[in-house]
């Protein structure tokens, strides 16, 4: 466990052992990192790892060691780099866990609502009232814009940075256009995409590849955009309380985007993409779940139906099964292969 010690951020193993990242760095030559971790036992705990690049070459030593005396948690914010450098120098020694906030089977089921409105960040979905978490969420992005960002590498200006980011939350659930956003900018594409990119590789969006099929029809062939944290989309919207989001133009974007992470998080999928013709056909989400093709189509309606899209995706992507997710609160078929699903029973929507 984290403690302060001496002034200074330390970790405690579960023998006891205290280790403090840049110790090394400190005391100069005096202790290097295989001199501070090589004699600890049990689990050791490192936070912020990516800020102390000469441990990963130790660990690889320290990981190959007989019967293993410890095993090392590695902690660090959303850094591409703490990924690179485990990559490069743990190669097949090493698991990542990506953490996020509550999920709805975390949370009571009368509790929904709140946690697609306020979001998975505990102290913003735990706050008393909407107007403090909304609160809470914008001193979050704040912080993230001039701390975090310039911390974790990106050189952007907060300014700017919080200008893209809150344009960006307009086109949450739509097809990404570069050259569309940059042009508001004033900027190049090539800066926009960078501007995504960074906000991509710290976890606060995700994009959503097309899939390509050889069906001999026109494709679309850019990505979708989705905020992957509904409080954060919310509080850019300054969509405050539950009557404004239900009264917001990007109501359904919203929800999108919320279902999309719920079932990225029940299910562990690793890879998830949509399928959209020029002529018009469309499918919100198709991924490979255990050997099988999947079809996710999102809908904020009382009672979905069946709809022309579906038929077209059904047979371009040869699916073997359609789940429709939905707010209700029952189960039911529409069509072969076609299952209405409540959000509510997400956990046995591909059963």
């Amino acid at each position: 466990m984290w403690e302060d010690h001496a002034g200074a951020r330390t970790c405690r193993t579960t023998d006891g052992h205290l280790f403090r990242p840049g110790i090394a760095e400190r005391r100069g030559r005096d202790v290097d990192p295989h001199t501070a971790l090589a004699d600890l036992r049990g689990l050791v705990i490192i936070d912020e790892a990516q800020r102390q690049p000469e441990l990963f070459p130790v660990l690889r030593v320290l990981a190959d060691r007989p019967r293993t005396p410890a095993r090392f948690l590695l902690l660090g914010s959303a850094s591409p780099e703490l990924s690179r450098q485990g990559a490069e120098s743990l190669a097949g020694r090493v698991a990542f866990m990506e953490m996020r906030g509550f999920t709805s089977s975390e949370v009571d089921a009368g509790r929904t609502n709140r946690l697609w409105l306020r979001g998975g960040f505990p102290r913003s979905f735990l706050a008393r009232n909407d107007a403090e978490s909304l609160e809470r969420r914008l001193d979050f992005i704040q912080t993230f814009l001039e701390r975090d960002l310039s911390q974790l590498g990106f050189g952007f200006s907060p300014k700017v940075m919080g200008r893209f980011w809150t344009m960006l939350a307009h086109y949450h659930g739509q097809i990404w256009n570069a050259s569309e956003i940059a042009a508001s900018m004033g900027v190049s594409y090539h800066t926009a995409n960078g501007y995504l990119d960074a906000l991509e590789q710290t976890f606060m969006i995700r994009r959503v590849l097309p899939w390509y099929v050889n069906v001999g029809k026109r494709l679309v062939k850019s990505p979708k955009i989705y905020f992957r944290d509904s409080g954060l989309l919310h509080a850019l919207q300054r969509t405050g309380t539950m009557h404004e989001l239900m009264h917001h133009p990007k109501l359904g974007a919203s929800w999108e985007g919320f279902v999309l992470e719920e079932l990225v998080s029940h299910y562990r999928l690793r890879d998830v993409y949509y399928y959209n013709v020029h002529a018009g056909s469309e499918l919100d989400l198709f991924f490979l779940h255990k050997g099988k093709r999947v079809g996710v189509e999102i809908k904020r309606e009382d009672a979905p139906r069946m709809t022309k899209s579906m038929h077209v995706a059904l047979a371009d992507l040869k699916l073997d099964k359609l789940r429709v997710i939905y707010p209700g609160d029952r189960r039911y078929t529409i069509a072969p292969k076609v299952v209405c699903v409540p959000l509510a029973e997400i956990a046995e929507a591909l059963s």
